[in-house]
């Protein structure tokens, strides 16, 4: 069911033994030039299209109706209303504490710099529509953002036939239960690309306002829509199938492991799911633990792909400081530490979109009711990026203030300065404030 690969006893190269799906971004980007050409200039008679041909149905209207949202709000199961109530309440006080301050360095007389930290003026946020229901992922994306203090939120999420055209009622229900009340019926690369157009009805009024950023996951075709549109869109990342690894000692409970493998395994079958153990007997566990799940599972088949995928392994390391190594390199979206003093190991980690430390945190618990957000790098891009936070949608931006006293204390520096680097109009714009 997952491959196993005893790394003990030997050197090996992270390279040839981390395991990663394929994911060609640049291979998609051909497909979805078409799509965003012909959104830009056809605008909503292309997404009509492309709602049918993909989704197989036209929704009755771009823009949900604001009653829609209400009805949605008000037959949610109350269950889940509350489940969702609770969420955003932890997701806000976790986004809260990232607001940064404005903040002024003084460097002398008449010198200052002040740093300020303004939010992004109009977010275009994706929320997916394929194998399953994601309101998770709108109070992600719109927790964050709204703590930014982004002005101008926008929800894109894919019309279902089954709903008459409209995205998930769950999903409109998250939305409406968060006060957005801009919700398209739109998906894929072609909604990206409508984020970042803009789209105008037949009489040239707009439906839809051009967004500056576009965040939230989606599949190929929206990471490679992604990619295209970079430079006339913020983006927050590519995101690629989601991942799990696990790194674990001999303490571990093999029955939770197998459970919390199994749980990113149901996303899709090119999901990963990764052990990393010091211990034989545990990943021998592990995998008869497997067995048992899998086979009741709901989503049996999918689960089995994944987890037989090449995405996916079972690797056995020598010591925890190996197993540390081989986390690091791996950089996954989401790391879970079970292990003996799980605190003190997840301090040591370098490289990971988010940390669940100790037995009592699975994966499962940051995405939906830990606070922390759940929109993380994938791909290994962790080792270089973050998930998404209010800081996503901030931009520092440096206020100068130096009057002629502050000028006049680097004046010197700056004309050697500009005459070693051959410009020495920059430094006559400085001597002429100096006569």
């Amino acid at each position: 069911m997952i491959a196993v690969r005893d790394l003990r006893g030997r050197p090996f190269d992270l390279a040839d033994v981390v395991p990663r799906a394929e994911l060609n971004i640049d291979a998609a980007l051909a497909k979805v030039q078409p799509i965003i050409d012909a959104v830009r200039t056809r605008g909503v008679a292309a997404l009509d299209e492309y709602a049918e041909a993909f989704d197989g149905v036209r929704p009755p209207a771009l823009r949900v109706p604001a009653d829609v949202l209400r009805a949605a709000l008000a037959g949610l199961d109350p269950d889940v209303r509350t489940a969702l109530t609770e969420s955003i309440r932890r997701a806000r006080l976790v986004h809260r504490d990232q607001r940064r301050e404005e903040h002024t360095t003084v460097l002398g007389d008449g010198a200052r710099v002040v740093e300020r930290w303004l939010p992004v003026a109009r977010v275009g946020l994706y929320v997916p529509g394929g194998r399953a229901v994601y309101p998770s992922s709108v109070v992600m994306n719109v927790v964050a953002a709204q703590e930014a203090g982004v002005p101008s939120l926008a929800i894109a999420s894919p019309p279902q036939a089954e709903n008459g055209g409209w995205p998930h009622p769950t999903i409109l229900a998250a939305a409406e239960l968060l006060g957005v009340d801009e919700v398209y019926a739109m998906g894929g690369a072609q909604a990206v690309a409508a984020f970042a157009f803009g789209v105008r009805d037949a009489e040239g009024s707009w439906i839809c306002r051009p967004v500056v950023m576009v965040t939230g996951p989606g599949n190929i075709w929206v990471a490679a829509a992604k990619r295209a549109l970079r430079g006339t869109i913020g983006i927050d990342s590519e995101a690629g199938p989601t991942e799990i690894a696990i790194l674990a000692d001999d303490s571990a409970n093999a029955e939770w492991v197998a459970a919390d493998l199994i749980s990113q395994a149901e996303h899709d079958v090119i999901a990963a799911s990764v052990l990393v153990t010091t211990s034989a007997e545990l990943a021998a566990a592990v995998q008869d633990a497997l067995r048992v799940q899998v086979a009741a599972a709901k989503h049996a088949d999918r689960i089995t792909q994944a987890l037989g995928g090449q995405q996916s392994a079972i690797l056995i390391v020598d010591d925890l400081d190996t197993g540390l190594r081989v986390v690091d390199g791996y950089a996954a979206e989401h790391l879970e530490i079970q292990t003996r003093d799980a605190a003190a190991v997840a301090r040591r980690v370098t490289s990971a979109g988010a940390i669940f430390v100790g037995s009592y945190a699975p994966v499962a618990l940051g995405d939906y009711c830990a606070g922390s957000n759940h929109v993380l790098p994938t791909g290994g891009a962790a080792a270089h990026s973050s998930g998404l936070s209010v800081q996503t949608f901030l931009r520092g931006v440096h206020l100068i203030e130096y009057d002629e006293v502050g000028l006049a204390g680097v004046a010197d520096h700056i004309e050697v300065l500009a005459a070693a680097e051959d410009l020495p109009a920059h430094g006559t714009s400085v001597s002429l404030r100096r006569r």
